[in-house]
């Protein structure tokens, strides 16, 4: 199992995917498909057609929810055939990560379209950032085969029945390493109003992208 775990954590090669440098883009944190993307509305993510949660939920927390009202998200899911590291869709300062256990399902299209409030259910590491557009979050989603979550700030989070919260200070770039998963599962971004995501037209639910390639355009004045 470990050997198997090395193999779908591996680093790509240095020169393997090009990072956007567009001013103010938002890239891709990971290799995978669109789940969906779009704007939050009335504290509500589209999880798949007919099928919304809320930030709160998902965030675990409802303050942040509640700031987040009127913002833009981005679901990314990895397949198992996928690169299974994150990496940064924005440059932030991550100030907070917040462990939340709960279950495991599947996290796939069939699933999504299935289970009640999907991510806000599954154990999740929320990643808090400061950005020039105020606060945004990363929100890693475990899944049925994903024996962990790792990430750079963190190490390999240690499985809980509590929340667990840790406050950080660290820099990271677009496209710097955020974490991992130990097999494929989902990353969420979450932009604030502020941010006035503005997601490309080619970017649509089951749109194949990979890290580092434009998703939108934030528009912060």
């Amino acid at each position: 199992m470990k050997v198997l775990m090395t193999f779908f954590t591996r680093e790509l090669k240095e020169d393997a995917r090009t990072i956007d440098a567009t001013a103010n883009g938002i890239v891709s944190p990971a290799d995978g498909i669109i789940s969906q993307l779009g704007q939050i509305e009335d504290h509500k993510l589209l999880q798949a057609k007919g099928r919304h949660y809320d930030v709160g939920q998902l965030l675990a927390d409802s303050e942040d929810g509640s700031y987040f009202a009127d913002g833009s998200f981005a679901t990314i899911y990895l397949a198992p055939s996928n690169y299974h590291r994150v990496h940064m869709p924005f440059t932030g300062t991550l100030t907070k990560t917040r462990y939340v256990p709960g279950t495991l399902f599947s996290v796939n299209n069939t699933t999504a379209a299935n289970v009640p409030d999907l991510f806000a259910r599954n154990e999740r590491l929320v990643c808090m950032f400061d950005t020039k557009y105020g606060k945004a979050a990363v929100v890693m989603v475990g899944a049925m085969i994903v024996a962990g979550i790792e990430t750079i700030a963190t190490g390999k989070i240690a499985r809980t029945d509590d929340i667990q919260e840790a406050n950080h200070d660290m820099q990271f770039a677009a496209g710097e390493e955020l974490g991992r998963f130990y097999l494929g599962s989902t990353a969420i971004v979450v932009l604030p109003k502020a941010a006035k995501a503005d997601w490309l037209d080619s970017m649509q639910a089951n749109s194949i992208v990979q890290m580092g390639q434009l998703l939108g355009m934030a528009n912060a004045q």
